[in-house]
């Protein structure tokens, strides 16, 4: 009987010396199936940022052939020495700020407006999604139309209101031009907000609302102390995209004012446009952008990170 035993346990272990487990297996067909789009990504998003890195240390320019060569850091050198490089910095930032900041804050309303037992609630939340599906090409052109000052709807409204002595050139001024874009910029995206919290808002217990009522918490304490715990996670996740997608944001800003009046508007990205299309210098774009890349490759590792931290 023990002479059988040992026979089985060897053939157990011939078996799987010839044969790998399942588990093996199942990864082996895994990444089988995910090679295609491993050679996809590489292909349409490693090679060209790689080859953006690479092209900013190097002398090149689209309308002259000639101009090639090792830069070194000469590129970031014209980029950094740039004199509207700090102002398109700033209003990177400031259009960042307020952008994300109010789409969160103006999101976060509607969503717990819209999470009340009020009447026709699903028209509304159905509604609210438009800003959002438009194109940005479109919605910057209609915005131009209805800002305009000499035939704009709401120019005439604010005027007929009282509002305004005269119709006022909001995207042709210096002092509201970035203003007036950052404020379209957050009626177009705050449904995405509106529409994630409200999916986390309809995840917390109820019991947790009624206990609280109970000890005579109000509806603000209940909101501050139950609510916005529970909608952490989701609001880290939303303001971290949301500040890398509205810093790199170009089409808005070029359909409506194109960086202007006089720079104004200029971003970073739109900066990163003008040296490629319209200076033609490649070299100072790809290394104006690859040090956007990077600042935006560290503000995802320290959100992925932290998020690591808080999860173990």
């Amino acid at each position: 009987m023990a002479r059988a035993d040992l026979m089985q346990i060897q053939n157990k272990v011939a078996s799987i010396g010839q044969a790998p487990p399942r588990s093996v297996q199942l990864r082996r067909m895994a990444a089988l199936f995910l090679l295609p789009s491993a050679i996809f990504i590489l292909a349409l998003v490693a090679y060209p940022l790689g080859n953006v890195l690479w092209q900013s240390f190097r002398y090149s320019n689209l309308i002259d052939p000639s101009t090639q060569g090792y830069a070194g850091l000469e590129n970031y050198r014209t980029v950094l020495e740039d004199e509207n490089f700090l102002p398109a910095l700033w209003h990177t930032v400031s259009w960042t700020t307020l952008s994300v900041g109010g789409e969160y804050l103006l999101g976060l309303t509607a969503a717990v407006v819209l999470a009340q037992p009020i009447k026709g609630r699903a028209i509304f939340r159905g509604i609210i999604v438009v800003p959002w599906v438009i194109p940005i090409a479109v919605a910057g052109l209609n915005w131009m139309w209805l800002l305009n000052p000499d035939y704009g709807v709401l120019n005439a409204w604010m005027v007929q209101l009282g509002i305004l002595d005269h119709p006022r050139d909001w995207l042709g001024q210096m002092n509201t031009a970035l203003l007036t874009v950052t404020f379209v910029n957050i009626w177009r995206s705050f449904p995405f907000y509106t529409i994630s919290l409200l999916a986390a808002l309809q995840a917390v217990p109820a019991e947790l609302h009624e206990a609280a009522a109970m000890d005579g918490a109000g509806p603000i304490r209940r909101f501050w102390v139950i609510t916005m715990p529970h909608l952490k996670a989701v609001s880290i996740t939303l303001i971290i995209i949301h500040i890398i997608w509205t810093a790199i944001n170009f089409d808005f800003i070029w359909v409506m004012t194109g960086g202007g009046p006089l720079n104004a508007s200029q971003t970073l990205p739109v900066m990163i446009y003008k040296y490629a299309m319209q200076d033609y210098d490649v070299g100072a774009a790809c290394a104006l952008a690859s040090m956007s890349m990077g600042v935006m490759a560290s503000l995802f590792f320290v959100y992925f990170y932290g998020n690591h931290r808080m999860r173990s």
